[in-house]
């Protein structure tokens, strides 16, 4: 341990400089290309301006691009007590696999959770990173609601709905306030993440789980945002719209599926 701290001390120490700027650079990176991939006239790689900006603007800069993800962190710190608490019995090493594939496992929450970010991307800034962040975090309070066995009436029936508005929504392009657009997101966010933490598999570890399905939902609102950044460009706006459509229409199938 006493050799390997001095190892690492050396190195800051010949390489100080530059090590920070490496460490610098690797956190800003993510955000200096969605940022530029939404400013195309500045270049969508350019490592250049990116790391000119870095410079000029320093860590203050990056600790306020990159709250989206520090806020989704502490989501899932936020969920860890209670969810502990609520299987504490449970084996370490289960659970986070199947908490990663569960929201992937039914179309219903996967069109839902494209189309999270494919309307976002409609909205632009700062509702591009405003609804994929809120709806992780409410999602996140269902979930717990979930493992904890409290009812909530209608689950399947909001989830349904849940894809059959936000893809009218794309569709239509329609732009309400950022609140309520938040609010609209929030609101479905509850019967996903309840549906997610009421089928916690058996003898698995709900901390890994909730983890686990926060980090796919994630990714999935990431996928939808990529996807909606196609209408810069030449036939981009009605894929976009077309991608809407079919989320809605998935979505009225899994109503009249829950209805009957």
């Amino acid at each position: 341990m006493v050799m390997a701290t001095d190892r690492l001390n050396d190195f800051e120490g010949d390489y100080g400089a530059d090590y920070d700027h490496l460490i610098r650079l690797v956190i800003a990176a993510p955000w200096a290309f969605c940022t530029d991939l939404r400013c195309p006239r500045q270049g969508v790689l350019s490592v250049q301006g990116s790391r000119s900006r870095m410079d000029r603007n320093g860590l203050r800069r990056m600790a306020r691009t990159n709250w989206p993800w520090a806020w989704l962190a502490g989501v899932a710190l936020a969920l860890s007590p209670a969810a502990a608490w609520a299987h504490a019995d449970a084996h370490p090493s289960g659970g986070f696999v199947a908490g990663f594939l569960h929201p992937i496992s039914g179309l219903d929450h996967v069109v839902a959770m494209v189309a999270v970010g494919l309307w976002g991307a409609v909205l632009g800034p700062p509702a591009l990173w405003v609804l994929p962040v809120a709806f992780p975090m409410v999602m996140a309070f269902g979930g717990l609601l979930g493992l904890l066995g409290v009812p909530i009436p209608g689950v399947e029936i909001g989830i349904a709905v849940s894809g059959l508005v936000m893809g009218l929504m794309v569709l239509f392009e329609l732009r309400p306030s950022l609140w309520l657009a938040a609010l609209i997101v929030s609101a479905f966010a509850v019967f996903h993440g309840h549906a997610h933490g009421a089928e916690l598999p058996a003898g698995s570890n709900a901390l890994l789980y909730s983890l686990a399905f926060v980090i796919t939902t994630g990714l999935l609102h990431l996928v939808g945002i990529l996807l909606g950044e196609t209408r810069r460009w030449p036939g981009g706006r009605r894929f976009v719209q077309a991608a809407g459509g079919c989320v809605a229409l998935v979505g009225l199938w899994f109503l009249e599926q829950a209805l009957t």
